[in-house]
Order: C-alpha cells, then structure tokens, then sequence
C-alpha cells in the first residue's frame, strides 16, 4: 500500500507534529506567572467564607502590599481614610507585624474588581504600572482616586 518512503514520510510528519505540539505546550506553561497568595487559614472567617473572588483578593493584597498600596481605589473610600486599593483590606500592621484588616473589601464590589483586574494584568505578563494606568483609565469614571 506505502511504500517505505512514503512510511518514513509519514513517520517524519508525525514527529514533527507531536514535537511542535509538545514544544508549545511547554512555552505556554513555563511563561505562566504565579500570583504571590497569602494564606487562607490566615484569613478572618468573615473572609473564608466570603465568594472566592473576594477571598482572592483578600489574599493578594494581604501577599502583596507593595503592588496594592500603589493601587488606587475608586469606590469613595478615601472619605473614610483609605489611602489606597490596599487599604480596603488592611487597616493596619501591629508592632508584631499581625495584620489588623478591615472589612470594607468585603461588601465592596469595586475594591475586589480592582484587585482582580490586577491579578488579571500581572497573570497576563504586564507591570504593576501597566496595571495602574490601566484602573486609572477604567475606574476613574466612578469617582475620584483616594490617592493623594
């Protein structure tokens, strides 16, 4: 039916097609950025039981301070102090270094949407610049920005 040059063709073809398809494989999951997530059963059981995109977003801001303090919150929380994305979560950090959190993120569709989209964007490859042009350029609409 094939003679030996057309198997071998064949055989050829194959290989090159599991190569290509192993190859990029290998390219898309050695490129993906994993998240720094501060862990759950550190969380207030306000927020473990929370749905899990709030839960996320507790636990990258919580992992993440130097990226979210720079992220702005558009939701009108600078009235009550917040002084930026960060804030909607943490309210502080004792002399111990116990974060004190707060629960303003947990009613807050805003502040989760924004930390979201920053997971999204940094998952994506782009900079935490990147990322608040980016909330800058979508949230504005909302209200002012509670950095100063």
């Amino acid at each position: 039916m094939f003679s030996k040059t057309h198997k071998f063709i064949f055989l050829l073809i194959v290989m090159a097609l599991v190569s290509t398809t192993v190859s990029a494989c290998s390219t898309s999951s050695s490129s993906e950025v994993h998240l720094v997530m501060a862990p759950m059963d550190q969380m207030p059981m306000d927020v473990q039981s929370a749905p899990v995109a709030v839960q996320e977003a507790y636990q990258f801001n919580i992992a993440n301070p130097g990226i979210m303090q720079d992220i702005p919150c558009y939701c009108g929380c600078g009235d009550i102090g917040h002084a930026s994305n960060y804030d909607c979560y943490a309210s502080d950090v004792d002399v111990n270094g116990s974060i004190i959190f707060d629960n303003h993120a947990l009613g807050c569709s805003i502040c989760v949407d924004i930390t979201q989209d920053v997971m999204r964007m940094l998952r994506d490859g782009k900079t935490p610049q990147d990322a608040r042009a980016y909330i800058d350029n979508t949230y504005s609409k909302y209200g002012p920005s509670n950095i100063p």
